[in-house]
């Protein structure tokens, strides 16, 4: 089998990954499908694999995947290279893929965005994910950086400690009084298996993860409504819907004016968070990187108390 990947091949193979289809890449890279079929095939038996999952759309299987990431990180490394020898065209901007988690994303993290330095003409396209699963877009080339829970780094990544974002047991008061307070002296582990509950979505374990930290109880009830922003989520619980594990940062404004109580004064639920990207030599990834950790030096929890 030959080492070498030919780049035209390997360009191909990530027009197909981005645009879905072999036409609708043919069509970008201004070849016919049959040109931009052989480029793939001819790629999958050098590297004696199959790259593509010919579905629509089109994805990568796993050692796609690693192709597909080399070849996002080749063309990061070729802008660069332009703009450092002046090849870039005037104006021309500089993409860089994030993956981030909605709270973060409704909270801290564009004003960190807002600290880059606007001469570097960077464009940014969010990708938002639940905090425990950005890291598979990094790893399946969507992503040259992500802010994660995971301390593990993704292959071919650097990881950097951010803090903890520190999530509240909140209800609106009328909530609390019904279904919280109703039975006289009885602890909140022993009635909070019966109330409605947010969630953001079926793979967030926040509200289950406080419940556990109360007690016996296994999970939050099975009453619970599917609320996926942030925003809206903090909302829904304000609203009286539901009871749920609001960031601090949002929850502060809406317990300052009644329209949240906290359920305990004593349990938190703290979700660590990590900056993970692609070891580059990357100007526009290294002024992102320094900008978000000091973002999140002002914003998160310094987390100095062990995971």
């Amino acid at each position: 089998m030959m080492s070498e990947l030919p780049l035209d091949q390997v360009r191909t193979l990530l027009a197909v990954v981005d645009e879905g289809t072999f036409d609708s890449a043919a069509n970008v890279l201004r070849l016919t499908p049959s040109a931009v079929s052989q480029r793939v095939k001819a790629l999958e038996q050098r590297t004696g694999r199959v790259l593509l999952m010919r579905t629509k759309p089109v994805r990568p299987t796993e050692s796609g995947e690693v192709v597909v990431r080399f070849a996002r990180q080749l063309a990061r490394l070729e802008h660069d290279a332009q703009a450092a020898l002046g090849m870039s065209g005037p104006g021309e901007p500089t993409l860089l893929a994030i993956a981030v988690n909605s709270d973060s994303l409704s909270t801290w993290f564009l004003p960190a965005l807002r600290r880059v330095p606007e001469e570097l003409g960077l464009c940014y396209e969010l990708r938002r994910e639940d905090q425990d699963h950005t890291a598979t877009l990094l790893r399946e080339g969507l992503a040259m950086a992500a802010v994660t829970s995971s301390p593990e780094a993704v292959t071919g990544c650097s990881v950097r400690r951010l803090g903890r974002m520190r999530y509240l047991p909140v209800a609106s008061p009328g909530f609390a009084d019904r279904w919280l307070g109703r039975r006289e002296g009885a602890a909140l582990r022993e009635v909070i298996g019966e109330a409605p509950v947010i969630g953001f979505d079926r793979r967030d374990d926040l509200q289950d993860a406080f419940v556990r930290r109360l007690g016996p109880a296994p999970r939050a009830s099975d009453r619970r409504h599917l609320v996926p922003t942030s925003e809206g989520f903090a909302n829904a619980v304000a609203s009286g819907m539901g009871w749920g594990m609001v960031p601090e940062v949002q929850a502060e404004p809406l317990l300052s004016s009644g329209r949240l109580v906290r359920l305990t004064p004593d349990h938190t639920v703290d979700v660590p968070l990590y900056w993970q990207q692609w070891k580059l030599e990357s100007p526009a990834l290294a002024a992102v990187a320094e900008a978000v950790a000091a973002e999140a030096a002002e914003a998160l929890d310094s987390g100095d108390r062990p995971d």
